[in-house]
């Protein structure tokens, strides 16, 4: 065997530590990639966040325990009403009623309290009413093929033209049980509260997570939003999702409009003007598509957290009129859904 036979045998090649970091980084960002269907849920997280960071440096006590309690509980109602409108944009619709029903339910209630009905009929009765005016909704939508705009602007318009029948002025509720609903705060810890009402919008957004992502009902609701057709050839229950998904949103309006009741103690026929559009706008800045097919209750719950943490903002403020909080909501809805056709082109 001669020395030119005898070959060094080849060593791996060792990557120089800039080569090694860039590997390292790379695998970091493989490991943490998120689905796209996540990342409009992401970005409200991202731009809750970032709210709360700004008023925290800005104004002393923003981030107190207080303050954040309050964020919530004086939007359950708003909260209970966005997980119904999540329903029903995911299936491609849209519910312009629910604002008049709250209007309707409160009206309703304050009313039947004043001739003296108990609370344990009052509040079952008030739901019911609005569960009935989405399962009219709902059979417009499907057996008539009526456009869900015009449907639930017809049920908008009879359920505002009720709560005029029943009463033109305010009614202050006295009932015993609204008062203590009302008034009451569960203490936790030392800065933190919450009220029953706060924890009636927990349970719903609980219940609706489960129905959504846990559930045959569910896969069918979001099938149905990606197209209607292939849903009904897959032979899913198309027709009576459709249904059931108007009944849920106008049960939740009712939901809603009994906690609106509780947190203002009166009942009047001009509640909830424009509060449908309140819900589209958090629904959609929460990350839901306007075209169907994609959406999470959780991101409309972060979605109404954020149209009440820029109201909070401008509170603390203390310079800006009430309706700086329309031109904040305007253009991170804008912004948002020009995000959200950003992402359907890349995914087409």
């Amino acid at each position: 065997m001669t020395a030119q036979d005898v070959r060094p045998t080849a060593r791996p090649a060792v990557p120089a530590p800039a080569q090694r970091r860039r590997l390292d980084v790379s695998r970091v960002l493989r490991a943490v990639r998120i689905d796209r269907r996540f990342l409009p849920v992401v970005g409200t997280l991202v731009v809750l966040l970032l709210m709360f960071t700004v008023g925290g440096a800005r104004y002393e006590n923003f981030l107190s325990g207080r303050v954040v309690s309050n964020l919530f509980i004086n939007n359950s109602y708003l909260i209970v009403l966005a997980v119904g409108m999540t329903f029903v944009i995911i299936t491609g619709g849209i519910d312009l009623s629910v604002g008049a029903v709250v209007a309707l339910a409160g009206i309703t209630a304050a009313s039947l309290f004043q001739s003296g009905w108990p609370a344990f009929v009052v509040i079952p009765l008030v739901i019911l009413i609005g569960s009935a005016l989405g399962l009219v909704v709902g059979v417009m939508v499907h057996v008539f093929e009526i456009q869900p705009f015009i449907a639930t602007l017809a049920a908008m318009f009879l359920a505002r033209g009720l709560c005029y029948v029943i009463s033109l002025s305010s009614i202050p509720i006295t009932n015993p049980t609204i008062v203590w609903l009302s008034s009451t705060r569960i203490a936790i810890g030392d800065t933190w509260s919450i009220t029953p009402s706060g924890i009636i919008a927990l349970a719903v957004v609980a219940a609706a997570f489960f129905v959504l992502h846990y559930t045959r009902f569910g896969r069918t609701v979001y099938a149905i939003g990606g197209g209607e057709s292939s849903a009904i050839l897959m032979g899913l229950p198309v027709a009576r999702t459709k249904v059931l998904v108007y009944v849920i949103s106008g049960t939740c309006a009712g939901i809603g409009g009994f906690l609106f009741t509780v947190f203002s103690r009166s009942g009047y026929s001009l509640t909830g003007v424009g509060m449908e559009l309140d819900a589209i706008a958090a629904v959609v800045i929460g990350g839901t598509l306007l075209t169907g097919g994609s959406g999470f209750v959780i991101g409309s719950v972060l979605g109404v957290l954020v149209l009440g943490l820029i109201q909070t903002i401008i509170t603390f403020q203390g310079t800006l009129s009430s309706w700086w909080t329309k031109i904040f909501i305007g253009v991170l809805l804008l912004i948002f859904v020009v995000l959200q056709r950003v992402l359907i082109v890349k995914r087409r």
